[in-house]
């Protein structure tokens, strides 16, 4: 069963909208919200698989709701609007669907198919999305999650940091805010960089689509990391959204290999995870980059890199939609410079020219 958070500020259209996915079998609808303002506290409260959102609604409408909610929150979102000439640009915004409201007389039977046809088209994506979704209760206590979120990366990749440098190398870690702030950084990318692994938090069934966004707007080739790739220059490895991202040296080469293990640091797929491997076979030769998020993720491992004589630095509180991770990393004396997300991208290509060591 997935379940739905209705987003219109009509009271009508909402009680129809609900009842028709109630109508589907494998949909529920949890919750309606009247605004944008409401939808967020609704979400937080209910963690829904997927959002419907109407475009023409008060406090804030609904395409820049949707830009918020693929930027700090990405999930599965449908448009469900009036707003016809709207439906290909809100594909660009990271809607996975769209649906017409009924007009020109349309019978309320063939509205009923319609939003039907598209959500069990969408199911699809949205086995991808709940496969790795977190299923504890909301009535879990603090407690117990804390058992879970404390696991060390020790637990995951013992340390055995590189004693002599291999190739070079540049990992980022990221979270909340990451995805457009990625966007920005590799926007200004050349190609002919060393292999650069990235780890953003984002729910599995989005990362494929995100790692071609960023293809799509850098000279950098990024995909979705698959387990075995050989790392080539000149390419970016962006971490699935339901694994951890790791590196092996095979002889003279390096290849990703993806870890189905638990959460760490609150997450999975994790920066700790992803900088200790790095440390562990790179060494001193790596360049890590601390970007906006929130909470502690990479903070370990990044002290780790630090101490081993390899490049770090994280974003400042001023580019950050949330100075956590950067700030944990600086104040565990992780960091050797603190830059602005705009200065990222040049500290990357003159890493990679000797630069900045």
């Amino acid at each position: 069963m997935y379940t739905v958070l209705v987003i219109d500020d009509s009271p009508s259209m909402r009680r129809i909208i609900k009842d028709m996915i109630n109508s589907i079998d494998e949909f529920e609808v949890v919750c309606v919200a009247t605004d944008a303002y409401d939808a967020r506290e609704k979400i937080k409260e209910y963690e829904p698989d997927l959002v419907t959102i109407d475009i023409n609604m008060p406090k804030m409408d609904g395409v820049t709701f949707l830009r918020n909610l693929m930027r700090l929150h990405p999930m599965p979102a449908v448009v469900i609007s009036g707003e016809g000439v709207r439906g290909n640009d809100i594909f660009d915004d990271g809607a996975v669907g769209f649906i017409p409201k009924p007009e020109n007389g349309e019978t309320m039977q063939s509205f009923q198919e319609r939003i039907k046809d598209t959500l069990l088209n969408l199911t699809f994506l949205l086995k991808r999305y709940t496969l790795k979704k977190p299923q504890a209760s909301r009535k879990t206590s603090t407690q117990s999650l804390n058992i879970e979120y404390k696991i060390h990366p020790d637990e995951v990749i013992p340390l055995k940091a590189a004693t002599f440098p291999g190739m070079k190398l540049i990992a980022i870690g990221s979270s909340t805010g990451g995805v457009e702030s990625l966007l920005r950084v590799f926007k200004r990318l050349p190609g002919n960089l060393p292999p650069i692994l990235i780890t953003q938090h984002i729910p599995y069934g989005f990362s494929s689509s995100f790692a071609q966004r960023l293809n799509d707007h850098s000279e950098v080739e990024v995909c979705e990391a698959k387990d075995g790739m050989i790392l080539e220059k000149g390419h970016g490895y962006l971490a699935p959204g339901n694994m951890h991202l790791t590196i092996e040296k095979f002889g003279n080469e390096y290849k990703t290999k993806l870890l189905d293990t638990k959460k760490v640091s609150q997450h999975k797929p994790s920066v700790d995870v992803l900088f200790r491997s790095v440390n562990n076979t790179v060494g001193s030769a790596a360049m890590a980059v601390m970007m906006t998020g929130m909470g502690d993720d990479g903070t370990i491992a990044m002290k780790e890199l630090f101490d081993n004589g390899a490049y770090t630095v994280a974003q400042n509180e001023e580019s950050c939609v949330v100075f956590g991770m950067p700030m944990k990393a600086i104040q565990a004396g992780a960091v050797k410079d603190i830059i602005h997300l705009d200065e990222i991208a040049d500290y990357i290509i003159e890493f990679s020219k000797g630069k900045k060591r």
